[in-house]
């Protein structure tokens, strides 16, 4: 499953997204053997587990031209990259403490051409720009995520967060209202079954 799959549910897409989504796994292939951010037994079903993922996001939230959206614990650029591509008006700010990771994740936005991401080496604790929208793939239990994050959340923000499994418990830690969307509503590969988005 290659870059078509994007195509699959994401039908719209201009010639030039097309074309940075086909980069995408041989920009990461070249990249990770180099300095590893996905592992090496994902690189195979890289699209189905971190792109279409990633983009799981855009199936509840319509990013808007001039929003703000920070990606917290981007790891390798996981979903702040996929996003960035099919939203060119929105800006992404992906943060994370790891400098050789942020390192592909340059390398990758440079290649792709994207002027809508900036990256910046820090732990989101110690930001204090706030943002529209704060978008993340499991980085920590929600409790200690969303305590991490309200130094850069205004008072309307918009969480994201990509789960997997049984999350009730951990979000009755939370105390806050929020939403669950079940990918598999959205994707129909057997991967998504236990995928979610979390809205806060």
């Amino acid at each position: 499953m290659g870059a078509e799959l994007i195509s699959k549910y994401f039908p719209d897409l201009s010639e030039q997204q097309r074309q940075q989504f086909t980069q995408l796994k041989p920009l990461y292939e070249t990249w990770n053997a180099r300095i590893n951010v996905i592992s090496r037994q994902d690189m195979a079903a890289f699209y189905l587990h971190h792109v279409l993922h990633s983009l799981g996001i855009a199936k509840v939230h319509d990013f808007q031209p001039g929003e703000q959206v920070l990606d917290v614990g981007t790891g390798g650029g996981f979903p702040g990259i996929p996003l960035a591509i099919l939203y060119p008006e929105t800006h992404f700010m992906l943060v994370d403490s790891i400098a050789k990771k942020l390192k592909v994740v340059q390398a990758v936005v440079q290649a792709l051409g994207l002027n809508n991401v900036t990256t910046r080496q820090t732990r989101v604790e110690d930001m204090t720009t706030p943002y529209d929208t704060l978008v993340s793939r499991a980085v920590a239990r929600m409790v200690s995520f969303f305590r991490w994050v309200q130094p850069v959340r205004r008072p309307n923000s918009r969480i994201y967060y990509l789960k997997g499994g049984d999350i009730s418990e951990e979000m009755a830690e939370l105390h806050k209202p929020y939403r669950i969307y079940p990918l598999s509503e959205y994707f129909s590969e057997p991967f998504f079954e236990t995928k979610l988005v979390v809205e806060v």
